[in-house]
């Protein structure tokens, strides 16, 4: 383990040795590959030693913890059986955001709204698995594993962590202290980058040290000192990029979906190797007055996604970006006695990014044709996360996903 940064070590006092034993740079790849946690000095060095081509698609899975009224979400307001079924809690046609005669958006999602017009949004419609189950946990655990008959440890993203040839501890990275189930594999994890850390090492002066030169110098010792000059020369430019750009806060402390999206952000503007990055939100489990609640969440949500795509959008690599949107079940068509609705099942599933097909994808769920009251589902979720792992991930769907139903085309 690398002995922690002393801040009251003097700069001047620093030498290429002493500052290598006590960063543990010479060991840290085989530290990272063994575990699951990274800080963001990881970050900047993979990204300035493995940084991420040009034109690599990029996945950002957003889960929304507590099971999403999709019905609330994407309204089929010019449904008499919508307004029947909840008669507090039904949006009228003059409160959504239109997206054609018959469904709009929550007001909640503005943002959302002007990507439908822009044709950035993607909207998979009845989205479950069979035999759906209203438990948050098992539900969860159902979209995460993507193994819906058989239970199984490791999550897809895990899986395809497993696959992939690439050996890179930081080709998928979640943001905050602990892993999803997603992120686990039968032999390797993404890494955990915590946004509360400690304050950062003061780099400008440690590599401005670092590349001196000195006429004592080994060969090798003074190719170490090129290496840092050259990095130093390679971190101004970022840096000066990223002070450009309108980020929320700094990497330490936000612990918001804002702030969870602003750390993404800057791993994407250094050119971190990460193909995948996972992100939450909770806060949807709407028993009780669910509209104003809900409208709140949505907004945090779009919201959120607006800025990160506000801080990308100078970079070339704001188009390689794909944000995937889900929740583990929907609601039940039917409002409950206390303005909320209860756990259900089939859901929306959102992308956005300029690699979607916008639109709707998929048939809507009949409001009449239930099952216990709840929704039928009309797309398989897996046929999502199989498109997503070929053409976002570049993976092949069969080593990840297995058998998974056939693609819906909504990814280019």
């Amino acid at each position: 383990m690398r002995a922690p940064y002393d801040p009251r070590l003097p700069l001047d006092g620093l030498t290429r040795r002493t500052f290598l034993a006590c960063s543990g740079v010479a060991g840290a790849s085989a530290v990272l590959a063994g575990a699951a946690g990274c800080t963001w000095q990881d970050v900047t060095r993979q990204a300035s030693e493995n940084p991420l081509p040009a034109s690599t698609p990029v996945l950002v899975i957003v889960t929304l913890y507590g099971g999403n009224d999709g019905l609330n979400t994407v309204v089929p307001y010019d449904d008499p059986a919508y307004t029947a079924a909840r008669p507090g809690l039904a949006y009228r046609a003059d409160e959504v955001l239109q997206l054609d005669g018959s469904f709009g958006l929550n007001p909640g999602l503005q943002g959302w709204h002007q990507l439908w017009q822009d044709q950035k949004l993607a909207i998979v419609r009845g989205v479950g698995y069979p035999k759906p189950d209203r438990s948050h946990f098992a539900s969860m655990d159902i979209w995460q594993t993507a193994s819906p008959g058989t239970p199984t440890t490791s999550g897809w993203l895990g899986r395809w962590l497993d696959a992939h040839k690439d050996p890179d501890p930081l080709l998928a990275l979640s943001i905050g202290p602990t892993l999803p189930v997603l992120a686990v594999g039968e032999k390797r994890t993404a890494a955990a980058l915590s946004i509360k850390e400690p304050a950062a090492l003061p780099m400008e002066s440690v590599i401005a040290l670092l590349g001196k030169s000195d006429p004592a110098d080994t060969r090798a010792a003074g190719e170490v000192a090129a290496s840092f000059a050259a990095l130093g020369r390679v971190r101004d430019d970022v840096v000066d990029h990223l002070d450009e750009v309108p980020l929320h806060d700094e990497v330490a402390g936000d612990q918001s979906l804002l702030g969870q999206l602003q750390v993404v952000a800057k791993c994407i503007l250094l050119g971190a190797p990460a193909r995948a990055y996972s992100v939450s939100l909770g806060g949807f489990d709407t028993h009780g007055g669910e509209k104003a609640t809900q409208t709140a969440q949505l907004r945090t949500l779009d919201q959120a996604i607006a800025a990160f795509r506000t801080a990308l959008a100078s970079s070339p690599r704001a188009s390689d970006v794909v944000i995937m949107c889900y929740s583990e079940f929907g609601r039940r068509v039917k409002g409950n006695a206390s303005e909320g609705t209860d756990h259900g099942t089939a859901g929306d599933l959102f992308l956005i990014g300029d690699r979607v097909k916008p639109g709707f994808h998929g048939d809507a769920p009949s409001l009449t044709d239930l099952v216990d009251g709840d929704l039928k589902s009309t797309t398989d979720f897996r046929s999502v996360y199989s498109e997503v792992v070929q053409k976002v991930l570049s993976g092949d769907p069969t080593q990840v996903i297995g058998k998974a139903p056939a693609q819906l085309g909504v990814l280019r």
